[in-house]
């Protein structure tokens, strides 16, 4: 029996090559994967998934007004499985017709991504995904005092930490890094933030 699966982790934990590799695993079995990227996420260009540690694949965009229910309901051929990065992206709605898919069609989908943003929020998709998801896992990365990093953390050209602003602003370790807890109250106090 299909599930709906959501795999989350911090900036830096690998969700993306953990994506890329199972895209890998269910493709040398002979299976047909669909590797979704939402739109907001134009870091690597236009149908480009890509790692940090340098594996990439094309994939499908999906807008963020998208059904992609609908748009399943219309593909010429099936696939095995449904691979989604950068899952946050997804809204509220696309979350729940991705889990119809998982029902209706017994369709595994996989979402990886973050779970919450640089203010400890939240994204949409995150939320609706850890509301509904058959399964969930961490995806674990450590900060740099050597704790569990659980704080995607926005910087700017200087190190301070950033608390305010826009929920997305893309970005790799040139603007985020992952953090503790602990680690992310004192940089804030230090900074007199808090």
């Amino acid at each position: 029996m299909a599930k709906l699966y959501f795999k989350y982790g911090v900036m830096g934990s690998s969700k993306t090559a953990q994506a890329l590799i199972t895209k890998f695993n269910y493709e040398e079995r002979g299976m047909k994967v669909l590797l979704i990227k939402p739109q907001t996420d134009s870091r690597e260009g236009e149908g480009l998934i890509k790692s940090r540690a340098g594996l990439s694949a094309s994939a499908y965009i999906l807008p963020f007004s998208e059904n992609v229910y609908e748009s399943y309901q219309k593909r010429s051929n099936p696939v095995d499985v449904i691979i989604v990065d950068e899952s946050q992206f997804l809204s509220e709605d696309q979350v729940d017709q991705l889990a119809l898919l998982v029902i209706d069609y017994n369709i595994p989908v996989l979402c990886f991504g973050l779970r919450t943003d640089f203010r400890t929020k939240m994204f949409p998709g995150s939320k609706r995904l850890l509301e509904i998801a058959d399964s969930i896992t961490e995806i674990k990365t450590i900060c740099f005092c050597g704790k569990k990093a659980t704080v995607n953390v926005r910087m700017d050209g200087n190190g301070t930490i950033i608390t305010e602003g826009e929920q997305i602003l893309i970005g790799g370790n040139d603007r985020y890094t992952p953090m503790c807890y602990q680690c992310y109250i004192e940089g804030l106090k230090k900074q007199k933030k808090l």
